[in-house]
């Protein structure tokens, strides 16, 4: 049985016919389009559950094509690229994406990293509930945190994961590995930038949420 489709957007035919080969073996369909142009339309045509995005596209690149992806959708967009300078990955981020693989990779570790970001989307919380840190009132419902002055802020997906599960788990020291396994839903490959750099950006948007770095284990929401 299908599982639903997956929308390659990548210009490297081996590539794509490496990935399509692990895609269709997970059952799920795979649907290629080499430019950031004709992966929009397929996007518009045949909704997939998720989008498999190179950076490095002809064109519109990469970047353009997650932002014109998420101003309409929220779909997860993972990002395949050659690129891993963290400015690169922080743009990406930014921009929309809830994970980011570099080459040369594995494929069963893409398939793996795919499956995790539709589990995540599937358990967010349907019915609205709410965490208060602070004076911020951290919404599920919304996926938006109120902030003391009244300012509606609205973090990328992955971030506001990472936000709701450390609020969720307040006052508790999470590692990095806890954080990813929970967060990003696969087991702890090494990849502490990821989380690193979730709190970074969660912290220049809500400068004021109680974000607290324990050395030496990760992070800990601290509420007053």
């Amino acid at each position: 049985m299908r599982q639903g489709t997956v929308l390659l957007i990548e210009d490297d035919d081996d590539i794509a016919g490496m990935l399509r080969l692990h895609v269709e073996n997970e059952g799920f369909a795979l649907v290629h389009a080499p430019d950031g142009e004709q992966g929009l339309e397929a996007l518009r045509t045949r909704p997939p559950r998720a989008v498999l995005l190179d950076l490095g596209l002809p064109g519109m690149d990469g970047f353009a094509v997650a932002k014109a992806i998420r101003e309409a959708s929220d779909i997860p967009i993972l990002m395949i690229t050659a690129r891993d300078s963290e400015t690169d990955t922080i743009i990406g981020l930014e921009v929309g994406a809830d994970d980011y693989i570099t080459k040369p990779f594995s494929p069963r570790e893409v398939m793996a990293r795919v499956h995790a970001v539709l589990r995540r989307a599937e358990d967010r919380p349907k019915a609205p509930s709410t965490v208060t840190i602070d004076g911020h009132v951290v919404d599920a419902g919304r996926r938006q945190v109120l902030t003391p002055d009244g300012i509606v802020v609205r973090p990328t997906a992955r971030e506001f994961d990472l936000l709701w599960y450390l609020s969720d788990n307040a006052g508790l020291a999470l590692s990095r590995a806890q954080i990813l396994e929970a967060v990003w839903g696969y087991d702890y490959f090494g990849e502490t930038r990821t989380v690193d750099v979730h709190i970074r950006q969660l912290r220049k948007k809500l400068p004021e949420f109680p974000i607290a770095t324990v050395w030496g284990v990760g992070y800990r929401v601290d509420a007053s």
